[in-house]
């Protein structure tokens, strides 16, 4: 499973900056792979982990923030195993015959 989230606390201006380090630290501590991006984080694992990830991530931010806004969107593909986030691109990349921007 492939899953981006974005989290963003509310009311705390337009630098966010550290609160993001925050979050980052978590997920790279979580031992998932993960792909780090200006506007989310992608993360491949079960359902169980990530989803326990993303609930420690909100719950950081609302220790921040009044209010918490997060967006989570899942590609939950049966059969395929792990590492889609590499081949997703690779396979995308042999269809065009070089390789893309990263």
């Amino acid at each position: 499973m492939i899953v981006e989230f974005s989290i963003t606390p509310l009311g705390k201006g337009e630098s966010l900056s550290e609160d993001v380090a925050r979050v980052l630290n978590l997920v790279d501590k979580s031992g998932l792979d993960y792909r780090f991006t200006p506007m989310g984080t992608i993360v491949e694992g079960e359902w169980d982990e990530i989803m326990e990830l993303i609930k420690r991530c909100h719950h950081l931010m609302l220790e921040r923030a009044n209010r918490v806004s997060t967006w989570i969107h899942i590609d939950d593909r049966k059969g395929v195993p792990r590492d889609r986030l590499r081949h997703k691109v690779k396979a995308v990349e042999e269809r065009l015959g070089r390789e893309l921007k990263k």
